[in-house]
């Protein structure tokens, strides 16, 4: 499979567009972050209790 063919999401954090990896292949559904860094600094929504 090419990479091209592989599907992507958008970082909720940075907003920038990032592809499947084989460490997410049981987890993908709840992947929301491109990197452990956009984790850690998640942009907090005004009125939410995260």
């Amino acid at each position: 499979m090419a990479k091209k063919d592989l599907p992507s999401k958008v970082c909720r954090s940075c907003g920038l567009p990032f592809v499947w990896r084989k460490k997410w292949e049981r987890c993908w559904d709840e992947v929301l972050y491109c990197s452990e860094r956009c984790r850690r600094n998640k942009v907090k929504k005004e009125g939410s209790q995260e």
